[in-house]
């Protein structure tokens, strides 16, 4: 008989508990998931309890309104970010697909008058902008932030040349009219962004090219080796991305109504910064669209609640970027031992 035996004492397995070690990876990735949400309902909880007009059904409406298109961008965004890449070009993207539809459609200065096939082609020169970023970034080995740097210029450039010497004004009273209109009882273009999440969503979550996604922004050298297409997959997302930008160019040009090289002046900003503020990580493999789509109401509902509680356009600035920087270490810390350098 053993001591222990003897003693009356009785030994039992050693439970298992949660450490330190393991407990911590668990409370990042609670923070990264439900940090961005949690800021979002107590910023609309501040901003109700300020501004008398802030907790309204028509300023709900209008925020979501206000976010649509940066929701449009911010999914292709997502897409590129998640695989360690950056797309700069959108903003020229936007200006060059703009131009082409409201050129192509019934408008003030030429006879054309495609209707929807104007929208189509509008939605083809972003996804060939986007094509010659990934070809560009995979074939040539440049870096995206070079590539989608030089992109945005080039669709400046194009964009400027389209617009010549005279405004062009949307003339086909059918597409202006999805500016104010409304399908299934929402604005025409919360439609498009609702859309255009649902499919980044079922991309991501349901797919294989979704699989390759992560892992590609996880490990690309382990991928490579375990036999992902990392070159093929790159291209497609920086297709999508391009194609979402095109659609992002259309729907500000309609609710424009005129042509305008500056018609994605700012959106640049907006969209990567609700990227990382939704908390997707900058070198890639965590996050998604709905990380990206917090992110852009978040920062929606920061400007629209300082605007009406009567704050000045410098202090929305300064809040925007601490918000911004903020959230940069939040996601960005608990991987600072994946990159080698501070870049």
């Amino acid at each position: 008989m053993s001591t222990t035996e003897m003693m009356g004492e009785v030994t039992t397995p050693t439970e298992t508990r949660p450490t330190a070690r393991t407990t911590r990876p668990r409370v990042r990735r609670l923070l990264s998931t439900a940090g961005p949400l949690t800021a979002l309902l107590g910023l609309c909880g501040v901003f109700a309890a300020l501004a008398p007009g802030f907790a309204t059904a028509s300023n709900a409406m209008a925020i979501v309104e206000q976010a649509a298109i940066p929701v449009v961008l911010a999914m292709g965004a997502t897409l590129v970010v998640l695989v360690g890449g950056v797309d700069l070009s959108i903003e020229g993207v936007m200006a060059a697909s703009g131009l082409t539809f409201v050129l192509l459609a019934a408008n003030s200065v030429n006879g054309n008058d495609l209707g929807l096939l104007a929208v189509l082609t509008a939605l083809g020169v972003g996804l060939l902008f986007g094509v010659a970023n990934g070809v560009l970034h995979v074939v040539a080995r440049v870096p995206s932030f070079l590539v989608t740097l030089g992109t945005w210029f080039v669709g400046l450039g194009v964009a400027t040349v389209l617009f010549g010497t005279a405004t062009p004004q949307l003339a086909d009273p059918s597409l202006a009219a999805w500016a104010g209109g409304h399908w299934l009882g929402l604005p025409v273009v919360v439609v498009f962004a609702l859309a255009a999440v649902a499919v980044t969503v079922v991309l991501c979550k349901g797919t294989r090219l979704g699989m390759h996604t992560y892992a590609i922004g996880g490990d690309e050298s382990t991928s490579r080796l375990a036999g992902v297409p990392v070159g093929r997959s790159k291209i497609i997302l920086f297709a999508v991305a391009g194609l979402l930008s095109g659609l992002g160019g259309v729907l500000a040009t309609i609710r424009l109504g005129v042509g305008d090289v500056s018609v994605g002046s700012g959106s640049l900003f907006l969209t990567l910064s609700a990227v990382v503020v939704g908390g997707t990580l900058l070198s890639g493999g965590r996050g998604g669209p709905l990380h990206s789509l917090v992110g852009v109401l978040l920062l929606v509902v920061l400007g629209n609640g300082l605007l009406l509680s009567g704050a000045s356009p410098y202090i929305q600035q300064g809040a925007q970027g601490l918000i911004i920087v903020v959230a940069v270490i939040a996601t960005g810390w608990p991987a600072r031992s994946r990159l080698r350098v501070v870049k």
